[in-house]
């Protein structure tokens, strides 16, 4: 089974990639282009990523005490990558990108993650560099961005710490200027910076011969304490290795230390790390502290991290995705050569007859069917996002400042639903194998064991949930809101002329009205603490609702460019939005009631009682 008519169908059937061409930006580009793109990202994957996804899985990153060894597959692949451009696929020509559509760039990278999520981690170099073309100087651009899209350089985010996880207030890295002339440096005002990050991913390889890393940090006030809060965060870009103005390497090492390699359940190829910044062991000229280039404004940090953050986040729900993709693909082959049992008849079991595949059999239908619509649902809704970036980045200004809205109102569920649903697709995947799907003979295992990461990395679920509710949701006055509703409606109205879709439109159209007064009852008393203590189940019916809409979306399409729904591609959508409809959309009701009510048994349960 092969992703690509799948592809195919949600970028130039569903969201008419094609015609971004028509914008000014991408006016060179045409649909073969676009094909050409996805055809040589669809062969690296095939060949220099997917033989080697159990090699990376066994084979874990070891520190040798001088520099971390990874297996050659590994920078095999890398090399790949970077030969193909695409760390650069959307930038400017004049920076030697291609000036892609992200839509183009987000379908094109699905292969790597279905391939090889443990080996396609390049998210974060692309997502920094992206970051310093915002937020950077002329020349900090110059050095560190265009390293990293050339793949000369590699990038990381440093944000947590080892006593501050998700707690960003509590950082307490610091960063102090570097002598008295420490605005002069060219390159930016200079800091030495002392503290310690943790589950820093791909932060100490040998892939490129330069890794930067962009680092939260406080400048301590006059009298050297730390501004409490988020309010005194910096962003500092701190190489591995010192680099002049032309972005040479000096042959210095900066004081950035590995002290750790983290041994984790899946995602085993990507080194995850802790380091230490200024300790001592690698002293710049003469003094101890990791040389730091400040980015942005002082204590505007964090505004200038979720840039990248939110990237980051959408890039984690395509990874979920693909992991849950690959599963369903797998379980699929299975289930079609797998012998087992026999169906019932009139006069019970006939145990003469021979065993039948176990696709037949209508419970493992479900479990397939399940994880069909979970992540060609999710696949839709990842590129439904890139589509958005494109429209804020190249539309006229109201359509460009709705797509901003919407994707902040989105973007929690684009990273947060996948990674809970198409974890759930793995499961089931195991499932359909049976006990041959709880061994290492069989791929499904390890697809579990990455996809099990994203619930956690980049925003864990609980994190993201209290966004959608806490903020999300309630910016600009709900206007967020308000477009994604009017979109919903939009589309119920349309796919209610069809007689096959009319109920799936009226159920719709209840759940989003559900979803709208969960979200006035959950804020009626005006209690932060009451509004989100069910901040969870309302991020998953949210989730539910917004997934519903697509698939009603893609399953109107599909019916308009096959009106007799024929074509076996037809037939499978539009049963995967009936399952969707009828198996999990009636779920939101008791996510939904806890959330109405402020339920407050998690909240108030006395310690003691746990």
């Amino acid at each position: 089974m092969s992703l690509r008519p799948t592809l195919d169908f949600l970028l130039y059937d569903w969201l008419d990639a094609a015609a971004l061409n028509g914008r000014e930006r991408f006016a060179d580009h045409s649909r073969e282009t676009f094909d050409a793109v996805l055809d040589t990202c669809e062969r690296i994957a095939r060949e220099k990523y997917a033989p080697h996804n159990r090699t990376v899985d066994t084979q874990e990153p070891r520190f040798d005490g001088e520099k971390v060894v990874l297996p050659q597959a590994t920078h095999d692949a890398h090399a790949a990558f970077v030969e193909s451009g695409m760390l650069a696929a959307a930038q400017d020509y004049d920076i030697g990108g291609m000036q892609l559509p992200y839509t183009v760039q987000a379908a094109a990278n699905a292969f790597f993650a279905k391939a090889s999520v443990s080996i396609g981690s390049n998210m974060l170099t692309s997502g920094n560099a992206n970051l310093l073309m915002v937020h950077g100087t002329d020349l900090q651009k110059r050095v560190f961005a265009l390293n990293e899209f050339s793949g000369r350089w590699a990038g990381t985010m440093c944000l947590s710490e080892p006593q501050a996880g998700s707690s960003l207030s509590d950082v307490a890295t610091r960063a102090v200027p570097d002598g008295v002339d420490f605005e002069r440096d060219p390159l930016g005002p200079r800091y030495r910076l002392t503290g310690n990050k943790m589950w820093i991913s791909s932060g100490d390889h040998e892939l490129t011969e330069n890794i930067v890393h962009i680092v939260l940090a406080k400048i301590p006030d006059a009298e050297g304490r730390l501004v409490p809060g988020t309010r005194g965060i910096s962003l500092f870009i701190v190489p591995k290795r010192m680099v002049d103005t032309q972005g040479q390497l000096t042959g210095e090492r900066n004081d950035v230390a590995l002290a750790g390699l983290n041994h984790k359940l899946g995602w085993r190829g990507t080194t995850n790390t802790l380091l230490n910044f200024g300790e001592g062991k690698y002293p710049v000229a003469g003094r101890p502290g990791a040389v730091g280039y400040l980015l942005g404004q002082p204590g505007k940090g964090l505004h200038c991290m979720f840039h990248m953050m939110n990237e980051a986040r959408i890039a984690i729900g395509m990874a979920a995705t693909m992991l849950g993709m690959a599963g369903y693909e797998a379980s699929l082959a299975y289930a079609k050569q797998r012998p087992q049992g026999r169906p019932a008849g009139p006069a019970g079991k006939d145990a003469s007859k021979p065993q039948v595949r176990i696709i037949e059999h209508a419970d493992v239908r479900r479990m397939l069917l399940a994880q069909k619509s979970y992540c060609e649902g999710s696949l839709a809704l990842q590129l439904y996002c890139a589509r958005l970036v494109d429209a804020q980045k190249t539309a006229e200004t109201q359509a460009a400042d709705d797509a901003r809205l919407l994707l902040e109102v989105l973007t929690p569920i684009a990273k947060s639903w996948p990674s809970e649903w198409c974890l759930e697709a793995n499961s089931l995947a195991i499932q359909v194998h049976g006990g041959y799907g709880y061994t290492r003979d069989f791929p499904v295992e390890q697809y579990w064991r990455d996809n099990r990461l994203n619930m956690i990395h980049e925003g864990t679920h609980g994190i993201q949930a209290a966004d959608l509710l806490g903020r999300k949701v309630l910016m600009e006055e709900g206007r967020g809101l308000t477009l994604l509703a009017a979109r919903i409606a939009d589309t119920a109205r349309r796919a209610s002329a069809e007689p096959s879709l009319a109920a799936h439109a009226k159920a719709l159209g209840e759940a989003l009205a559900r979803v709208g007064a969960a979200t006035q009852a959950a804020w009626s008393t005006g209690d932060p603490q009451a509004a989100l203590a069910n901040a969870v189940p309302y991020m998953q019916a949210f989730g539910h609702t917004v997934l519903a809409w697509i698939w009603l979306d893609v399953a109107h399409r599909s019916l308009q460019g096959d009106p007799a729904a024929a074509a076996p591609a037809t037939v499978g959508r539009l049963a995967a939005a009936s399952y969707f409809f009828h198996y999990e959309l009636p779920k939101i009701g008791a996510w939904l009631n806890v959330v109405e009510t402020r339920d407050p048994i998690c909240a108030q349960l006395p310690e003691e009682a746990f």
